[in-house]
């Protein structure tokens, strides 16, 4: 989320950019006005707009699966829990600012409704006028112009003109537009900036119409013969600001902008275009930088997943089957001699008396202490008793350390060698710190009476794989 309100931020202030650097000079003062009003809403919504031919030819990245099986289900009771202590969200913060922001709106429309009381009332042709008593503002909202008392005669001539194409362009629409998003997003700076805008805009609008049917230097007098009171509303049209007044009179004095300038709000396409390509670049897959494997190599992922999948349907495999994976599995060292296949390294080693025998063809597996029974009530028990020990003594501190979620999988390897002793042990997981974890588990693991394999002790290789889950 935080991303998209940074993509927000970052696209608006673009919109705005081009604004202030090449539009808002120009006398095309409607056609800034839909400029403003829909690359604001553009902000919103391009983040959220991905194009799939553009991400047709973003790579995608592939991550290692591994088989597993689920230790630590009751990590979730170690962590300090923070059930009974409120922490406030993102979405507690908002609905707060959100909260005070609609309580300022109401209370300005309250104080609009509380000048309509306290003034006196005129029906014109298609608006009313309220006259406040004791005061010189002059403003607009929706259909009503309020008008101080203290205004002369021939200044409200020209306040009510003025004013009157606020109500026929009904710009107060406008800035109720901002006023709601303010409200939404009263995080956003830039829509405070967007409404500023286009406050100066409406008034630029209003001039322009009032001065081809008026003489432009009466209206220049009527704009600087008083300094006016001015209602501080956000979301009404006021006819003297005076932060305002020199900005419309440089632009009264203006000339009317070429034709040739409206070429300038073709800048807005590559900006678009820009924004949806990097959005769609934001949306295509993560990448985990633990495990990455390059689109050359997809093909062999695939087989090592399909053998993944048939050695967890099988179940137990066969001493050929072992000893097949194993060799698969080895680190080849420097001198060690290179088969052409598999089944030549079978073939090779078909006789020979090796002391090392898979956990599923032992004929009698090793003993975990305090184990006792038939040899499939010895593999259950030995099976069970190592899933509980990983489980006891696995550090689930680590999950707060390495800021882990979700599910860890880690793939672990050891033999009871033919004295009862754990050895050889091997270990792999997305990150360094799981992997040393659990081979100091393992080695852990106490004195165990060894296997036998034709009355003779022999040392049995056994395959641990882990989930590390975090709740």
């Amino acid at each position: 989320m935080i991303h998209s309100i940074i993509q927000i931020l970052v696209f608006q202030i673009l919109f705005l950019a081009v604004y202030d650097l090449f539009l808002k000079k120009e006398t095309f003062f409607g056609i800034n006005r839909i400029y403003l009003l829909l690359t604001s809403t553009f902000g919103f919504v391009l983040p959220f707009i991905s194009l799939g031919f553009i991400q047709k030819n973003i790579p995608q990245e592939y991550i290692i699966q591994l088989p597993a099986v689920v230790v630590g289900n009751n990590i979730s009771d170690t962590i300090l829990s923070v059930d009974n202590l409120w922490m406030p969200s993102l979405i507690d913060v908002w609905i707060v600012g959100a909260f005070v922001s609609t309580l300022f709106f109401f209370l300005k429309l309250y104080k609009i409704l509380k000048l309509k009381r306290t003034g006196k009332t005129e029906k014109c042709a298609g608006f009313n006028v309220v006259i406040l008593p004791k005061t010189d503002t002059a403003f607009s909202f929706f259909s009503t112009i309020f008008l101080g008392e203290h205004i002369s005669k021939e200044t409200k001539v020209s306040i009510i003109a003025h004013e009157k194409i606020h109500i026929e362009e009904r710009h107060t629409l406008d800035l109720l537009f901002f006023e709601i998003l303010r409200i939404l997003v009263w995080f956003n700076p830039m829509i405070y900036l967007f409404q500023s805008r286009i406050t100066i805009l409406h008034e630029y609008i209003a001039d322009a119409k009032v001065t081809a049917q008026k003489d432009k230097k009466q209206y220049y007098q009527n704009l600087l013969s008083e300094v006016f009171q001015t209602e501080k509303i956000s979301f009404i049209n006021t006819f003297f600001n005076q932060s305002l007044i020199k900005k419309r009179i440089r632009m009264l004095q203006k000339s009317k902008s070429r034709k040739t300038a409206q070429l300038k709000y073709l800048l807005i396409l590559p900006i678009i275009c820009g924004m949806l390509v990097y959005t769609a670049c934001s949306d295509a897959p993560k990448v985990d930088e633990t495990q990455i494997v390059s689109q050359s190599d997809s093909e062999v992922m695939t087989k090592i997943n399909e053998l993944a999948e048939a050695i967890m349907k099988k179940g137990d495999m066969t001493a050929e089957e072992e000893k097949a994976l194993k060799f698969l599995t080895t680190k080849a060292e420097p001198g060690d001699k290179v088969y052409s296949s598999v089944q030549e390294y079978l073939d090779e080693n078909k006789e020979a008396n090796t002391l090392d025998v898979p956990f599923s063809a032992i004929e009698k597996v090793p003993t975990y202490p305090g184990c006792s029974g038939d040899r499939e009530a010895m593999k259950k028990c030995f099976s069970e008793n190592i899933a509980a020990f990983v489980n006891t003594n696995f550090n689930i501190k680590l999950a707060d350390k390495l800021n882990l979620s979700g599910q860890q999988r880690i793939a672990v390897q050891f033999k009871v060698d033919n004295t009862g002793r754990v050895t050889d042990v091997r270990a792999r997981a997305p990150k360094p710190e799981l992997e040393a974890e659990a081979i100091r588990v393992i080695k852990m693991l106490p004195q165990m009476e060894a296997g036998e394999q034709k009355g003779e002790k022999v040392g049995v290789l056994y395959s641990l794989p882990i989930i590390f889950e975090v709740k």
